[in-house]
């Protein structure tokens, strides 16, 4: 497959470059920018080609890379339970809880929103 496309490339990239000299001779010719845009055209074909292989080749390679296995959420639970720090670990849990309740994606702390007052409040009218 490999001499194939390497082939196709080579034949390619000729015939895109001799339709290139012609359409720069006379770049008001339709027969010299069909023959330009036809070569252009195959050369993208040629080239889609090549990135599919190489694409097919990363997939390969990454497949002899064992992908590591992420801990489970009650492992890390765990965890958070043994930790030798002294505090209360019925508050731990309950953050955990809350914050696995919510998993969308990380813990945000969010500020009390601030009342406005009026204008006519703050002016005493």
């Amino acid at each position: 497959m490999a001499e194939d496309i390497k082939e196709r490339l080579k034949k390619a990239s000729e015939e895109c470059l001799r339709c290139y000299d012609l359409w720069s001779e006379d770049d008001k010719s339709e027969k010299n920018r069909e023959c330009m845009q036809d070569a252009i055209h195959e050369l993208r074909k040629v080239s889609s080609r090549l990135e599919i292989e190489l694409a097919i080749s990363e997939r390969d390679q990454m497949a002899q890379k064992p992908i590591p296995i992420p801990p489970h959420r009650d492992a890390r639970k765990r965890t958070n339970k043994t930790n030798k720090g002294g505090g209360d670990n019925k508050k731990d849990d309950n953050n955990n809880a809350q914050q696995n309740q919510n998993n969308d994606g990380p813990a945000v702390e969010r500020k009390p929103t601030r009342r406005r007052t009026s204008k006519k409040a703050a002016g005493g009218e």
